[in-house]
């Protein structure tokens, strides 16, 4: 309740300082005589009237967010009695007229983006028709903004001003009036987008303007997503205003004095009213209330029941503030209805309201039911039936009902004319195009393997004779290739007995057998010889094998997968590998378990164009084959990023380097220096292996797809 004093307070100063408010003024060559609306189909036509004939049309421009259309007319006074006024028509839900100088501003608000025309209509009235985007083609007239169409316009020049009072005054020549502009602020920022608009070169810029000693310290202009985002960086305590005059867009940030008067430092919030000096000795506060509603031009009702005297005694005090401290010195309170102020304790006005509040539930209760179809384009009817019938906060009476057609996807609600006009507004609001988000990941995997090995077998056979009966002396293992070769045959006879004539054949002997061993299914090349004197008695066999190995690889994995705003997504491709699995009762089944590479995704498009995703990323791979199963070998990334549309960030990588050195050998006689390699084998093995994930969002609109 004191929130809603202290509002109404400032609207009490707002009328003083701006007497436009309260009655015609007297500057100014014309003035707004009259607002009427009505609605024509799905079309609205608002027709101004004024007190003389205009030249021209007004200059008139439009915001997206929130969606606002916004007429400014020259030398021309408010004369409506009121600065604010509701319509609740169609997608028109209220306007506002403010006066600056001799300037008057009519702000339209809108539920959703319209086309809008204006027209002269007859001597002194101006028709602006307002038609839902979707009805554009069949409109009879031309907007003069179409906001969403393909249309290009341009930035042509950008510059900088510093105005009489210190303020930053920013000015963008545009090619025509008809672009959209989006206009916010962002903690000391001032965003404005421009709405399918091209940038120069030249213009792409950032300009430091800290010398022209104003609150404005920086402006950047740069493209995005084919729109042009200016921005503006001020520094202190600071308000802005922006206007447009034909193909000029106009931004000024002025600085707020900061005044130990108001209770919040703004220009346009805390205690306004012209300063006033007081010395009320033990009079009476309904003829001060009254006095006060005279001096300040206001139209003031007083209730009876407020009574009693007060002292003051001030000096130099705004005129809003001393109205304060009489309603807390005396428990008194005001509603505003249109121009008039309605004064009376506190208690009485709370009672006033709880007794309206209880006859318009009265009136709920009595009014008849009607019931009406809304057809849902892009959510589903359950959903939105969920939402109407919350048990928590049901949007519906407790008289309404809903029921909802799954084939149709329509939902027929069943409630009081008045519930039903706020039902129009939130299923205008909610039943929009989800956008979409194309996911892109990239899994590389690189490996670097390096390998070398060397090793050697060596035999000595020494005997009598190679006859039946013989007698040998071998040292070291087997020598069968060697024997194979020098035998002629593919295979050793190991006992001289089973000969044949004619034939030489030799028993197995043994030698040092350390072999170089292959590696990544590579062999190792082998030198191999024997020497062995005429009679066969004495032989020498040398076996050397070598490997070097350098192997590279590289394997990319690139998922993509298109989604809408908040909705999950999942995509996969592999393998499901068999297995037994055994059952409570003893008997077995088969099962599957997957090793896959798969992408699951949660987008979320943030205000401000991002992408803000929860990722989960599967790169499964079979393993090696065990005595219960198969083993799967998985690398997984689960996490939570944040991204600019079309920005690639990395979100995780494993890198792994594996260094072995080996020797293989016969104690002491391997560490002979030079001889001991005849006696030994050496290995020496590198490998280096790194996994990164890349992530690219791209947020879908008309002019991109998959294949782009």
């Amino acid at each position: 309740m004191k929130h809603v004093r202290q509002i109404l307070i400032w609207v009490v100063a707002l009328m003083a300082m701006f007497p436009a408010f309260v009655g015609a003024a007297e500057s100014g060559d014309n003035a707004i005589t009259a607002v009427n609306v009505v609605r024509q189909g799905t079309a609205i036509l608002l027709k101004i009237d004024l007190k003389n004939p205009l030249d021209e049309l007004p200059t008139e421009f439009s915001v997206t967010n929130p969606p606002r259309i916004a007429l400014d007319f020259k030398a021309t006074t408010n004369a409506l009695g009121a600065n604010q006024k509701s319509i609740r028509e169609g997608d028109l839900t209220s306007l506002d007229v403010v006066q600056v100088g001799e300037r008057t501003r009519v702000l339209l608000n809108l539920v959703r983006n319209m086309h809008y025309a204006a027209k002269l209509e007859g001597d002194s009235a101006v028709l602006v028709t307002l038609t839902p985007l979707e009805n554009a083609s069949t409109s009879a007239t031309t907007p003069s903004f179409t906001p969403g169409t393909g249309a290009r316009h341009e930035i042509r020049d950008l510059a900088f001003r510093r105005g009489q009072a210190g303020e930053g005054r920013i000015i963008v020549d545009l090619s025509d009036a008809g672009a959209g502009i989006d206009i916010r602020q962002q903690g000391n920022n001032l965003v404005v987008d421009f709405l399918k608009t091209s940038l120069p070169d030249n213009l792409r810029r950032r300009m430091d303007v800290v010398d022209f000693a104003t609150p404005v310290t920086s402006i950047a202009t740069e493209d995005k997503s084919g729109n042009v985002r200016l921005t503006i960086t001020s520094q202190g305590t600071w308000e802005h205003n922006a206007y447009q005059m034909e193909n000029q867009f106009v931004v000024e940030v002025k600085a707020i004095i900061e005044d130990p008067n108001k209770l919040v430092q703004s220009s346009k919030i805390g205690y306004q009213g012209p300063r006033i000096s007081i010395n009320y000795q033990n009079g009476d506060v309904r003829a001060l209330l009254r006095l006060m509603a005279e001096e300040l031009g206001l139209n003031a009702v007083i209730s009876e029941t407020v009574a009693g005297t007060t002292t003051l005694v001030l000096k130099d005090v705004p005129a809003d503030q001393v109205i304060d401290i009489i309603f807390q010195q005396k428990g008194l309170d005001m509603r505003k209805n249109g121009n008039v102020l309605l004064i009376a304790p506190r208690d009485e006005i709370a009672t006033r309201e709880k007794l309206q509040y209880e006859s318009v539930l009265q009136l709920e209760e009595l009014e008849p039911l009607v019931t009406e179809t809304f057809q849902l384009n892009y959510h589903e009817a359950k959903a939105f039936k969920e939402i109407l019938t919350d048990k928590d906060r049901s949007l519906l009476s407790k008289r309404g009902s809903a029921v909802i057609d799954p084939r149709t996807n329509m939902i027929f609600i069943q409630d009081t004319p008045t519930r039903l006009e706020e039902l129009r507004r939130i299923v205008a609001t909610v039943d929009i195009p989800l956008r979409q988000v194309l996911i892109e990941a990239r899994i590389v995997e690189a490996t670097d393997q390096f390998a070398k090995n060397l090793g050697v077998r060596l035999g000595l056979l020494h005997g009598k004779s190679y006859t039946n009966g013989g007698s040998w002396l071998g040292v070291g293992g087997d020598n069968n290739q060697t024997l194979r070769m020098y035998n002629g045959t593919n295979s050793i006879a190991t006992n001289p007995a089973g000969g044949v004539e004619g034939q030489a054949e030799f028993p197995a002997f043994n030698q040092v057998n350390f072999p170089a061993g292959s590696y990544g299914g590579v062999e190792p090349s082998l030198f191999s010889f024997l020497l062995s004197n005429r009679q066969g008695t004495r032989m020498l066999n040398l076996e050397i094998s070598a490997l070097e190995a350098d192997l590279k690889g590289r394997v990319v994995s690139s998922p993509r997968i298109m989604t809408s705003d908040q909705g999950e997504a999942l995509i996969e491709q592999g393998v499901e590998i068999p297995y037994q699995e055994a059952s409570s009762s003893g008997s077995t089944s088969v099962s599957f378990k997957k090793a896959v590479l798969s992408l699951k995704v949660t987008p979320h498009i943030t205000p401000d164009g991002k992408v803000s995703m929860k990722l989960e990323i599967n790169k499964d791979s079979r393993g090696e084959t065990l005595a219960g199963g198969v083993a799967i070998n998985t690398k997984k990334v689960q996490t939570s990023v944040l991204v600019e549309n079309g920005g690639t960030v990395v979100i995780g990588g494993i890198y792994e380097l594996t260094t072995r050195n080996d020797t293989d050998k016969v104690p002491l006689l391997g560490d002979i220096p030079i001889l001991g390699y005849a006696f030994r084998s050496n290995s020496r093995l590198t490998e280096k292996s790194e996994l990164l994930v890349f992530i690219t969002p791209r947020i879908v609109n008309e002019n991109l797809s998959v294949g782009n």
